[in-house]
């Protein structure tokens, strides 16, 4: 899949936020994402970044929670607004979460996790945007970054049409070197593994990409994510958001 950001653009980001110091950084910054998802891992996460003092791009969309409610529901309020306070950043994931499968005169055909297609016009899927938005503010007082990211990170010509015609016209894919692999089976790729892999092949601006829960995997891969803060960082990497913090 294409990463559709371009690195002028992310350059340009990252020098708008201005969080990494340069006495710290002479490996180069590295850019933390994570994608709602089931948010088991997501108190952890949080409690990680905010030891390690460390900012993050966040990505949302209104999926389902171990909790029995989902991600964007009030109940979530305090932990995005407390997330909000700290310094980091967000972007637009969608509110279903449907995948961009393939396009049709003006319209997308997007799959969905029951498997049931789903065709949206230009109308539909900017209202599947500003429903993030309007939660987002409603629980923060804030408004995203005119950043986001597909389902899966699968485009389509008229979805990324789409998306800037509604305010985002930025799409944030992630480095192959970036993908972690918290949804990988973890008896194939054990967090072991994922830490040893990341750690040694990420590099300067690179996009990293994690998932605050995943429901399939059986070891959450969460608990890597402190060693592999650190462990960036022993190698002179720091760390910076795609965008500035709304006020």
């Amino acid at each position: 899949m294409p990463r559709v950001a371009s690195l002028l653009a992310l350059a340009l980001l990252a020098l708008a936020s201005g969080s990494a110091g340069a006495d710290s950084c002479r490996s180069g910054p590295i850019y933390l994402t994570f994608d709602t998802g089931s948010m088991h891992s997501a108190e952890l996460i949080a409690q990680t970044l905010r030891d390690e003092k460390v900012k993050a791009t966040f990505f949302l969309a209104n999926e389902p929670t171990f909790r029995g409610d989902h991600s964007l529901d009030a109940s979530w309020a305090p932990y995005w607004k407390r997330l909000a306070d700290e310094g980091h950043v967000f972007g637009n994931h969608t509110w279903s979460h449907y995948i961009p499968r393939r396009d049709e005169g003006s319209r997308i055909h997007l799959g969905t996790m029951g498997g049931k297609p789903v065709v949206l016009g230009e109308r539909e899927y900017c209202e599947e945007l500003r429903k993030v938005e309007r939660a987002f503010t409603r629980d923060t007082g804030r408004r995203l970054a005119g950043i986001w990211r597909a389902p899966g990170g699968r485009t389509t010509q008229n979805a990324i049409r789409f998306a800037a015609s509604c305010g985002y016209p930025l799409h944030v894919h992630w480095d192959n070197a970036g993908f972690i692999g918290d949804e990988l089976a973890s008896d194939k790729y054990p967090n072991s593994l994922l830490l040893e892999r990341a750690l040694k092949n990420l590099k300067g601006g690179d996009v990293a990409m994690m998932h605050l829960g995943i429901w399939s995997r059986k070891e959450p891969a969460a608990p890597i994510l402190k060693p592999l803060i650190q462990g960036l960082k022993q190698r002179g990497f720091c760390f910076d958001t795609l965008g500035v913090a709304s006020k």
